[in-house]
């Protein structure tokens, strides 16, 4: 396996030269961000966060994504936060791309440099620093727990890709393979973020379609990506974002690896009325 590399180019403001053309689109069924749409200007800040921007990348919203935010966070030296989730409900991942902060996690200190990965329960007891050198970048993603009577809510656990294995999907000698940071039949999970990776000429043969909402930022590399009855260009920096049922495939075409975070919700029964969202 090479060594991974994740994109962290956000930021900036392109030149009044530039062509405003781009490969953005919201439709019914998708969304993509382009990396060229994650300037300064569309940056964010959050309570109780000091020397930190973000870029909210995926948010519910009444008829496309239900479950689910995802933020790029950039945590300047000195920054972080000792009040970072304000929310009881919410679980979250974190998984770095740039730089290292210290995750304190129920008092104890965890490094986490590129590749690192954290899985924090819902009402956690957490703070985030980034005591020193350049800016901090990591992907936070949030959702809402859903508590299921009898079945205990998972722990907290960090790790690095690293130490977690590729599995390769059956019948593709090695060209499409995921790296799983939760066991896909531990039911007290009640979501999953892998990694995902092609590698040159590997694809989806299929137009995948289920009920799993998808935001899909890309890590590496570039492929052709089919997003309902549509072939989109993506690469690295760019973000998807799919509707449950949106129809999905995939073809890498390289030079190198194609790579993505991958957020989907698992594990539960579907919401029969409005109110139990």
């Amino acid at each position: 396996m090479s060594t991974p590399r994740y994109y962290t180019g956000m930021g900036g403001h392109p030149g009044q030269d530039q062509l405003l053309t781009d490969r953005a689109m919201f439709t019914e069924a998708y969304a993509v961000i382009p990396k060229g749409t994650m300037r300064d200007i569309t940056t964010s800040y959050l309570p109780h966060w000091e020397n930190t921007r973000l870029w909210v990348i995926a948010r519910p919203l009444s008829g496309f994504s239900e479950t689910f935010s995802h933020y790029i966070m950039e945590v300047s030296a000195g920054g972080g936060s000792r009040r970072p989730e304000t929310d009881p409900e919410a679980e979250g991942v974190l998984f770095i791309v740039d730089g290292a902060v210290t995750l304190t996690l129920a008092g104890n200190d965890h490094v986490l440099e590129p590749g690192g990965y954290a899985y924090l329960p819902a009402g956690s007891d957490w703070q985030l620093a980034n005591h020193a050198g350049p800016a901090a970048r990591f992907h936070w993603i949030r959702k809402a727990y859903q508590p299921v009577d009898g079945i205990e809510a998972p722990e907290a656990f960090v790790t690095n890709e690293s130490a977690r294995e590729m599995i390769p999907m059956p019948g593709t000698e090695g060209r499409w393979a995921t790296t799983r940071f939760v066991a896909p039949d531990d039911i007290r999970h009640d979501m999953h973020v892998n990694i995902v990776t092609f590698e040159p000429g590997g694809v989806i043969p299929f137009a995948e379609t289920h009920v799993m909402e998808h935001g899909l930022y890309v890590l590496e590399g570039k492929a052709v990506y089919r997003l309902n009855q549509d072939w989109v260009e993506v690469e690295a920096g760019d973000y998807m974002w799919l509707r449950a049922f949106c129809p999905q495939a995939c073809y890498a075409g390289g030079p190198g690896r194609f790579r993505y975070l991958l957020y989907k919700d698992v594990n539960r029964h579907m919401p029969l009325r409005l109110s139990a969202r």
